[in-house]
């Protein structure tokens, strides 16, 4: 298996998810004493997110465990979370620390105990485990027939006692310590759901199967007070200590119920706080604020500041109830993702923090009516949003969504600066409200000035509306735009066209004012959806053959056919820039392909199959949403930070897993050891370019413009940079030790003292060669002019032209030289390398010494000779440039 199949995608990697709050698990609150703060810990499947509750923003996300959460709890310093029969304790919100594997059975409930945890599973063994050793202290088993154990807490200042409450009814007070059964409590006949400390010692709050609260004295054996609640059983319980005698009781329709235990009458209902079981109920501690969380993928947080006695709704973080059908990212910055979910919300996520999000809320038919009835018993709800199309270019003056919904004729108007639903419902008036007729909206798109709203029915009807006034505009076709259900429908970006797929296999491109019929395009299956890039002209038809059809507007040709998928297609998006086309399928993979070469580059493989995508407009992320999954998860685009060498995919690739982000993939020793070697084999196989490509391709130099392209001017940039007075010299000028002039500075060797030195001038100094110059001398004998050019490149501009000059015989140097400089720029002209830099020290050559070589024979006939193969060069490149120039133009006039 190759290192390629093994990482998954080469393009994408898992980034966050998004909009994922709250599940069933009841959540906790910790209190940070250096902070001062109180901290929230959720779970949310695999991992567990803390936020802050003064503003519910997220400061910390576990790493993520092998299974999902299925119990959690928190002491001051550590949290612990079950999951299957294993218990592991995280430091830092974030780090497991410690493991307790020892349960035969799933663990459904967990009580830090001081320095011990407690744990109970499924076969009703209680274990008591030491937290720093992770050794088991004590293991309680209880018979299920007569106990079976389904509550547990530590009664207020009862030393090393806990209290247990069974599915029976009854209550069992244990002294750990000893292992000794202390007391048995009878029951009220009825399951123990819930047991809740109250702020009186002694005094603890017992929620039942039954609806029942009861409020009981464990020191006297004693019901104080009962009370009983109409909406099922109890799922949480809560008692306010801020001096006001309140108890909260949670209920698995949503609802909570307010009692006031000095009166012990109800004195409040906070109806439909969730939309689903109330899984956790929470009062800070002398705080007026009441937390609560729910399968609804929601966190909210109450504050009873109002003489009714009712809380408030204070803050909330909360995502989808129920799976996203279509995401769509909103506005050219890319930092909002619109998504609608199953459960009727149109809602926008941020991908910088989660205090830009925001509810666009629930479709209604009349707003007004259903803020009267409320939305959980409005009939006039709308139905789920199936498909939507956004447009932010007018959106601070009216609405710039618009969405269909399932089953139903109606498109709405939707406005995400107000966050709600727009003003106008766009319905045609050709079936006269007559909803008996079945016709629903099916495909929709928004004009790129945010003007205009095309949409397409069921019934093969196209209608276009003013969306500034939700005024019919006018419809495609003499009758109907196509014989069968539309498909998709797309607007181009200078609105002069309108597409449309059909059910009838045909794509129809029409004029978008005139609602002319310009062209119709026959396709070899029914199409499934449609998608336009208005930049590049391309359009992307999902047929119901799992097949891909690439249409190019411009020239009304099927340009590009994908084959690969092995089930529907549900969604796809092009890149940015157009080059790539992602498609998700029900087959679970996700597949990239490149539209210029027409090939797979890029697919991986998913536990759930993605049923929409969207690709930033800036490129950076690839959000998903998935089956059964209520998160958006974000892939960042490895492309843009890192090289990434993209290869055709064979035609029977098989893709490897990838794990959604956030979730850990289970791996042992084996594997990894594959993996190291399959990664080194990755190493190896990586490309590396050689320095010529072929012999008789060109090769530029790598140096930079700087070292040779102002060689020919630079008398005029010296003439430029000529100080306007005089240096001043400093009074005291410090002692610097003599360099070497260079580009890589060097130190000069020290000179040994001669007697027999001239104290007048050093003669030795006049009559030195250069390097450069001993070189050139070398290589007239040797005929290799590597070395001569490796010095060369290694000086800048200036020192380049003192050597050139100091080549002339009335400057100390020789015509032999000067010959052999010449072959130097022959032998770089014959390897071809290094052109450029040929160009310049032959032109700087000709400059300085070209009226010596025009008198000299022997530097006339080298000169020629450096003549006839520089000129044979620019006839090789000149070919070059003329066939890749006549290609291109083929390319571009050709209609393929």
């Amino acid at each position: 298996m190759s290192a390629r199949r093994k990482e998954g995608s080469a393009i994408f990697s898992g980034f966050r998810a998004l909009g994922l709050y709250s599940n069933h698990l009841a959540h906790v609150v910790r209190f940070h004493k250096k902070h001062r703060e109180f901290y929230l810990v959720a779970a949310v499947g695999k991992s567990f997110h803390t936020y802050n509750v003064k503003k519910l923003g997220i400061v910390a996300v576990s790493n993520a465990l092998v299974e999902d959460i299925t119990c959690l709890a928190a002491d001051r310093m550590l949290v612990y979370a079950a999951h299957g029969k294993t218990v592991e304790a995280f430091a830092k919100n974030k780090e497991v620390v410690h493991t307790y594997p020892g349960h035969s059975a799933d663990v459904h409930l967990l009580l830090p105990f001081g320095d011990h945890l407690i744990s109970v599973d499924r076969d009703n063994a209680v274990i008591v485990w030491d937290v720093e050793s992770e050794e088991e202290y004590l293991r309680i088993s209880f018979d299920k027939v007569s106990f079976e154990v389904s509550a547990i807490m530590h009664p207020s200042t009862y030393l090393n006692k806990i209290l247990l409450g069974s599915s029976q009814g009854g209550l069992q007070l244990w002294n750990i310590k000893s292992n000794k059964l202390l007391f048995t409590f009878s029951g009220w006949g009825s399951a123990v759901t819930v047991l809740q400390q109250t702020p009186a010692v002694d005094v603890v709050g017992v929620g039942l199967a039954s609806g029942h609260v009861v409020i009981h004295n464990i020191k006297f054996d004693e019901t104080l007070m009962k009370f009983q609640q109409d909406w099922g059983p109890v799922t949480a319980l809560a008692f306010r200590t801020d001096g006001h005698p309140i108890m909260a009781a949670g209920s698995p329709v949503g609802h909570i119920g307010l009692w006031d235990l000095e009166e012990k009458k109800l004195v409040g209902q906070m109806r439909d706080a969730h939309s689903t079981a109330i899984a956790g109920l929470t009062f800070l501690l002398s705080e007026p604020l009441l937390i609560t969380n729910g399968a609804d993928n929601a966190i909210r947080v109450w504050i009873f500041d109002t003489a009714g006695g009712e809380g408030r709704l204070l803050r909330s973080r909360l995502g989808h109830g129920a799976p996203p059908t279509k995401i769509l990212h909103h506005g050219q910055n890319g930092q909002q993702v619109l998504s609608a979910g199953q459960d009727g919300t149109l809602q926008s996520f941020s991908t910088i923090h989660e205090k830009f999000n925001k509810s666009l809320g629930h479709g209604s038919i009349n707003k007004k009516k259903s803020k009267k009835k409320g939305l959980k018993y409005d009939a006039m709800k709308l139905p789920a949003i199936t498909t939507f199309a956004s447009e932010c270019a007018r959106q601070s003056d009216w609405d710039g969504i618009v969405a269909c919904h399932r089953g139903f004729l109606i498109a709405t108007t939707w406005n995400y600066q107000k966050g709600s639903m727009g003003a106008y419902k766009l319905e045609p008036k050709r079936f006269d409200r007559n909803r008996a007729l079945n016709v629903y909206a099916t495909a929709v798109d928004v004009s790129s000035c945010g003007n205009f709203v095309v949409v397409g029915l069921s019934s093969g009807h196209i209608d276009m509306y003013n969306i500034q006034s939700g005024i019919h505009r006018g419809y495609y076709g003499e009758e109907k735009a196509h014989d069968g259900p539309v498909r998709g429908v797309a607007l181009d970006g200078l609105n002069q066209l309108t597409l449309s797929a059909g059910g009838d296999r045909l794509l129809k491109i029409w004029k978008f004012k005139s609602f002319k019929l310009l062209h119709t395009v026959g396709l070899e299956a029914s199409p499934a959806s449609i998608l336009y890039h208005r930049d590049s002209g391309m359009l992307s038809i999902a047929l119901d053959d799992f097949t891909l059809n690439i249409v190019d507007i411009e020239t009304k040709r099927i340009v590009r056919k994908f084959l690969g998928h092995r089930s529907q297609i549900n969604d796809m998006t092009f890149s940015p820039d157009g080059r790539w086309l992602i498609s998700a399928s029900m087959d679970c993979t996700v597949r990239t392909w490149d539209l210029p070469s027409g090939c797979l580059v890029d697919c991986f493989l998913l536990d759930a199959a993605a049923v929409s995508l969207t690709m930033s407009p800036t490129g950076n992320f690839l959000a998903s949403s998935h089956v059964d999954d209520l998160g958006i998860y974000l892939w960042s685009n490895n492309t843009l930070c890192d090289l990434v060498s993209l290869r055709p995919l064979p035609a029977d690739y098989e893709p490897a897993v990838v794990t959604l982000p956030g979730t850990c993939p289970v791996r042992d020793d084996d594997d990894d050891e594959e993996l190291e070697e399959d990664m080194d084999t990755a190493e190896m196989s990586v490309y590396v370019s050689p320095e010529q490509l072929d012999q008789h391709l060109v090769t530029l130099s790598l140096l930079p413009d700087s070292r040779w392209k102002n060689l020919l001017n630079l008398d005029v940039i010296k003439n430029r940079n000529k100080p306007k007075e005089p240096p001043k010299v400093p009074k005291a000028a410090p002692f610097f030790i003599p360099t070497i002039p260079g580009l890589v500075p060097q130190f000069a060797p020290a000179e040994e003292p001669s007697e027999e030195r001239s104290k007048v001038v050093n003669l030795g100094v006049l009559a030195q060669k250069s390097q450069f110059y001993l070189r050139l001398e070398d290589a007239l004998i040797s005929n290799n002019y590597s070395e001569p050019l490796r010095v060369l490149k290694e000086l800048g501009p200036s020192a380049i032209d003192t050597e050139l000059r100091s080549l002339a015989p009335d400057m100390g140097g020789d015509v032999a030289v000067m010959q052999s400089f010449l072959k130097l720029i022959s032998s770089m002209l014959d390897s071809k390398r290094d052109f450029d830099l040929a160009q310049a020290y032959l032109a700087l050559f000709l400059k300085l010494h070209l009226r010596l070589i025009s008198q000299e024979p022997r530097l006339m006939q080298e000169a020629t000779q450096v003549s006839a193969r520089l000129e044979e060069s620019w006839i090789g490149m000149q070919t070059l440039f003329n066939q890749s120039l006549c290609l291109l133009q083929y390319i571009k006039s050709a209609l393929l």
